[in-house]
């Protein structure tokens, strides 16, 4: 019988991935959440990964979206997309990715794929997920049904690098799943697949690709707190090093998101799990974890040279996702910009022209603002740079104005 694919968890990686599919094979979208089946049957899609057309086109093509496990208990292909985020002791939260090998536990038959393509530590699909999906099936593990791995590369908000524009690296729980899987995907990815030789070096590829990045820009933000002390402007000192060829152009920010700022964390657990404690990651994640503080502390000081009185002070946050021009808000490191200024006494609103207030509110206990007055506050700082945010002018003479992104000519400091 040809494929018939669930995708299960339908967030930024798992809509963008079954619009893929539908154009070549039966696929059902499903989630747990009712509401955001409801919006997708609709056309709409809230992370803006997909707009509406491209919704109703994988309609269309056949596509349905459910939250009832029996719509995909005829598929044979299951791929798992759901959140894999840590908990407030930065430690693994597996808890959407138990749930899910349950739910499709349920439904799992003989000779089905069960592909994982959430980010996880080494070992965990064969250590983790296998032993939920046997108990709830009763299936044996590579020999009634099977297994991949094939780590999501998904950047919110990029409508150039898409998902079948980013080459994919695939894997298998045998040698003959590990080429099933990979002819599956290179089916629709144009920019071609890497078949790695088991799943946990798939595992392993993921992991490190974003805790290389995040090592990286540790780096020059320890540069930044360096070179303040010096009272040396870094961005000018990057640009000066980056005239030689191959040097690296990483710029000093906020990391956060679901993918930097949470997926050393699982290396992390695992390497400590095995008795080895490793120190340039975890020496970075502290350096990148502590940037939001050190902004803070920036702004009051410039505030307090123009004579500012602290408590009581109006500033207001430009942004408040983890990246521009898309709505993404998971694990926002602006929260620890806007918390500190909250401690040292200001009074601190927030605009943003792609989070949802209802979901900011939702997530950290506060709202936007809607239309910006700039020229009220007594500082601005500008923490994501979005489009919108460039065609703003600040003018106001005593006003403090701190861009977290350097996209202003006219800021009174910057990272």
């Amino acid at each position: 019988m040809g494929n018939k694919i669930a995708v299960i968890g339908l967030g930024y990686v798992g809509l963008p991935l079954a619009h893929a599919f539908s154009k070549k094979y039966k696929v059902v979208g499903f989630d747990i959440a009712g509401w955001r089946i409801d919006e997708l049957r609709v056309g709409y899609d809230r992370t803006l990964e997909l707009s509406e057309s491209q919704v109703k086109e994988a309609i269309e093509c056949g596509m349905e979206f459910s939250l009832d496990l029996e719509d995909i208990k005829d598929c044979n292909i299951y791929i798992i997309t759901v959140p894999t985020p840590i908990d407030n002791y930065k430690k693994p939260d597996l808890t959407p990715l138990i749930k899910s090998s349950q739910s499709v536990g349920k439904v799992l038959k003989q000779g089905d794929i069960v592909i994982y393509e959430s980010t996880v530590y080494p070992g965990c699909t064969e250590e983790d997920c296998v032993p939920v999906l046997e108990k709830f099936s009763g299936l044996k593990f590579n020999e009634d049904f099977f297994c991949g791995y094939s780590p999501e590369r998904i950047n919110p908000g990029d409508k150039e690098h898409t998902v079948t524009k980013i080459k994919k690296v695939t894997s298998g729980s045998t040698p003959e799943i590990g080429q099933k899987v990979d002819e599956l995907y290179r089916s629709i990815i144009t920019a071609g697949t890497h078949l790695a030789p088991t799943i946990k070096v798939a595992e392993a590829a993921k992991v490190i690709e974003n805790s290389q990045r995040d090592i990286n820009i540790a780096f020059v933000n320890e540069l930044a707190l360096i070179f303040d002390k010096m009272n040396i402007d870094t961005n000018a000192v990057l640009e000066a090093a980056g005239t030689k060829w191959n040097f690296l152009p990483f710029r000093p920010g906020l990391v956060g998101g679901h993918c930097i700022g949470v997926d050393p964390y699982y290396l992390t657990y695992k390497a400590e799990s095995l008795g080895y404690n490793p120190q340039v990651i975890l020496a970075g994640r502290r350096i990148n974890d502590n940037m939001g503080i050190f902004v803070a502390s920036k702004v009051i000081k410039l505030m307090i040279k123009k004579g500012h009185k602290i408590e009581g002070s109006k500033v207001l946050v430009l942004g408040v996702t983890f990246k521009e021009n898309c709505p993404d808000i998971r694990n926002s490191r602006v929260i620890d910009v806007i918390n500190e200024l909250k401690e040292f006494g200001c009074c601190v609103d927030v605009s943003d022209y792609w989070a949802s207030s209802d979901e900011v509110k939702h997530e950290y206990g506060f709202g936007l603002i809607g239309d910006v007055a700039v020229s009220k506050y007594d500082a601005v700082v500008l923490a994501v740079a979005h489009d919108e945010y460039k065609k703003l002018s600040f003018n106001h003479p005593n006003q403090v104005i701190f861009d977290i992104k350097s996209i202003l000519d006219n800021a009174d400091g910057r990272l």
